[in-house]
């Protein structure tokens, strides 16, 4: 039973869950979705590229980058100003709507056909901007409704309406600022040129944020990865050089092998044919009948020494010559 319990829990995935947002209003429609850039009009950016810039900037501030948390901090609270302004728009709405008189019953105002829209939200200031949107969009559902009920004027109505929308896309287009530094902690520690370049670009930051002691309190724990140096220890610099540096290694081996004694070639005896002189293969094929001349056997035997002693000569020289 235990084997069985550790397989399951080894086989265990990671928790997903589904999500979505229920708009009523096309005034929330349009903060979620935002508006794209045409010629005249520059774009503003929706819910839906802010959740995606809260992603990365969750992800900046995992990897130990203090500008990462520094713009979670500054989203924080940029996010607790929007709650209040929204909520202000709430209870000036909630007083206008108490002017109901008791006996008329009104009930809450819902599209007959709302917008579902999925949920990808990985990060806690996503969820937060996300609850924002889904409170603007019931004060704009209530600020109708005061308007249709002729609690409100028109004027008043787009008032507010506006002020809300704004105070959320006041919220996007400070989010759209953000940019990854690519530093750590570590490399302003040891003011490396990444870090310098950092502040040069980004500007100086908090002290606090820099050292890590004040983060958003929605901060991801840092994963820290153990960086190993380029070059072991103990190891010679010279191995990492170049091959174009390496002239000296190349003229200390051929010194070493121009030094080297050379070996010495063991001779070896080759068995050479003596050749025949022409001589002596013409007196062997003279007919019998020349036999009896005296001087041609003479001069042809005087031949015949001279040439056995060019052969040995010639087998003494074989033998002196190495291989």
């Amino acid at each position: 039973m235990a084997n069985e319990a550790d397989a399951v829990q080894l086989n265990l995935g990671a928790l997903r869950s589904a999500m979505s947002l229920t708009l009523h209003t096309h005034h929330a429609s349009r903060v979620w979705h935002g508006r794209a850039q045409s010629d005249n009009k520059p774009g503003i950016m929706g819910l839906n590229g802010f959740v995606a810039i809260m992603n990365r900037l969750r992800h900046g501030a995992e990897q130990d980058d203090p500008y990462s948390d520094f713009w979670m901090l500054r989203i924080e609270e940029k996010l607790a100003d929007t709650k209040q302004q929204l909520q202000l728009i709430r209870e000036q709405v909630d007083q206008a709507l108490a002017d109901v008189p008791p006996a008329l019953s009104i009930g809450e105002n819902l599209n007959v056909q709302p917008v579902k829209l999925p949920l990808f939200v990985s990060s806690q200031l996503g969820f937060m901007a996300v609850y924002l949107l889904a409170d603007y969009d019931e004060l704009a559902r209530r600020l109708i409704l005061a308007h249709h009920t002729a609690l409100i004027d028109r004027l008043t109505l787009e008032r507010w309406l506006n002020e809300g929308a704004h105070a959320l896309r006041s919220l996007f287009s400070l989010a759209q600022q953000y940019r990854f530094s690519g530093t750590t902690r570590d490399d302003f520690a040891s003011k490396n040129a990444a870090a310098r370049a950092a502040l040069e670009k980004f500007g100086e930051l908090p002290q606090d944020v820099l050292e890590g002691t004040r983060r958003s309190r929605f901060a991801p724990p840092i994963s820290r990865r153990n960086r190993q140096s380029s070059q072991p220890k103990g190891t010679d610099s010279s191995v990492d050089e170049p091959a174009g540096d390496s002239g000296d290694a190349v003229s200390a081996e051929d010194d070493a092998a121009a030094t080297r004694r050379p070996p010495v070639p063991v001779p070896v005896v080759r068995q050479r044919q003596s050749v025949r002189s022409p001589k002596a293969k013409a007196s062997r094929e003279t007919p019998a009948e020349d036999a009896g001349d005296e001087g041609a056997t003479e001069s042809t035997d005087a031949g015949d020494g001279e040439d056995s002693s060019e052969d040995a000569s010639d087998q003494k020289n074989d033998e002196d010559d190495p291989a």
